[in-house]
């Protein structure tokens, strides 16, 4: 997919084409952040934003936005965490870029691994039998 208008769950289409339920993004508080009266206007200025940065190829991926579980002030961050309850165990609000952030610690997959451990010792192997008849 090369344009964000083909992905199927994102911003773009929800920013462009706001549903009337079920949505990600409070366009109130977003055109409220970026001084923007109307939704027809946050459309448009969404729209030149986006084109303008395919244009320039800026097709970096800003982690912000893709591995949080919410971003926004303060307030919000916590209440999102609130409302997750149990689900939001092991993820923590961190600050960045002028807002917060609701993340999980990420550790890096290699970080578990070393080469003691790639293989499985004789002593840490179950070895199961499976047979061909059921008996009753």
């Amino acid at each position: 997919m090369k344009h964000p208008s083909e992905w199927p769950h994102g911003g773009y289409g929800e920013i462009q084409n706001a549903p009337r339920r079920y949505r990600l993004i409070d366009r109130k508080a977003l055109m409220q952040l970026l001084g923007i009266g109307d939704s027809d206007r946050l459309g448009l200025s969404h729209l030149g934003w986006v084109e303008e940065a395919l244009k320039i190829k800026r097709k970096i991926r800003e982690s912000r936005w893709s591995e949080s579980v919410a971003v926004g002030d303060l307030s919000f961050v916590k209440n999102v965490k609130i409302e997750l309850g149990a689900r939001a165990f092991g993820r923590n609000i961190i600050s960045s870029q002028g807002g917060h952030e609701l993340r999980e610690h990420h550790v890096p997959y290699n970080d578990h691994f070393t080469l003691e451990n790639t293989t499985l010792s004789h002593e840490n192997r179950l070895l199961w039998r499976v047979y061909d008849e059921i008996s009753i």
